[in-house]
């Protein structure tokens, strides 16, 4: 049977949408992505709770429609309005049907099929412009709420030796594993999990999620580290950082970097010596 999710589409300025959107992935939506002037973001049906999106879309004064998607569909809704995503000179994102760009240095298919991560968020492009300041050759990466899988796949093209890609949506993990035979990335290891493994030991790790699942497995994710590892968090708001921040010091590392993109923030943190 074919999982079905409501979709609320809705429109507000830059600062709320950002809000609205970290709330209600908070509630567990996701696949949050911008058409145009709207914001689209999903939550399996079974989940959908409407006084909990009632509240928040009254809280910012903001209208909004809900519609029911189902697997089978959703790929020809997100032919019609996905267009490749690219950041820089480094990567681009594209779906089979778009022509390659010349001049990238890592080209990424993917078909979404509900799952969060194809760059349009600022999140996913904020870890990406981080990937590209991290040496991956030889590397052991884990990327930790993989959705789409569009990170581990940049990984593995980035020359990374092991790559374990977990989700905690089995839907996410039938999607991951479809995008990683499009790309030639067959061998990326995918494990569904609710936290943090720790049975690999990783030189880098990759967690776009969010504040509370982030809060949750600091302890797991130091566990998971080398020496010398390199972490990149995001799927964080700018207000969470002076929230984030202190804990992730606290569990044992230290900020290097944040980068910053429309409300939402991305730090890059290695192992306190």
């Amino acid at each position: 049977m074919n999982k079905v999710y409501k979709t609320v589409t809705f429109s507000a300025s830059i600062a709320d949408k950002d809000m609205i959107s970290a709330i209600l992935m908070h509630e567990g939506y996701e696949g949050a992505e911008e058409i145009g002037t709207s914001t689209k973001i999903s939550i399996p049906a079974n989940l959908f709770n409407e006084e909990v999106l009632v509240e928040v879309m009254q809280q910012f004064e903001t209208e909004y429609n809900i519609t029911d998607v189902t697997q089978q569909n959703w790929n020809a809704a997100w032919e019609q309005s996905f267009e490749p995503v690219q950041v820089g000179n480094f990567a681009v994102i594209r779906a089979h049907f778009h022509e390659p760009i010349a001049g990238v240095a890592h080209d990424v298919v993917v078909t979404p099929k509900m799952s969060f991560g194809t760059g349009h968020h600022a999140t996913t492009y904020l870890m990406i412009e981080g990937m590209q300041q991290l040496k991956m050759a030889e590397q052991t990466v884990i990327d930790f709420g993989t959705g789409t899988g569009v990170l581990a796949i940049l990984a593995h093209k980035m020359g990374a030796t092991k790559v374990l890609a977990t989700d905690n949506d089995e839907w996410s993990i039938n999607n991951a594993a479809e995008n990683f035979a499009a790309n030639g990335c067959e061998h990326i290891q995918l494990m569904q999990t609710e936290g943090m493994p720790t049975t690999v030991k990783a030189g880098i790790i990759l967690a776009n999620i969010n504040l509370n699942v982030i809060i949750a497995n600091l302890t797991l994710i130091r566990m998971a580290c080398q020496q010398d590892t390199q972490v990149l968090f995001s799927g964080l708001l700018q207000g969470d950082e002076p929230v984030i921040t202190p804990k992730i010091v606290a569990a044992g590392f230290e900020v290097k970097n944040v980068q910053y993109r429309n409300n939402w923030i991305c730090i890059s943190a290695t192992v306190a010596s």
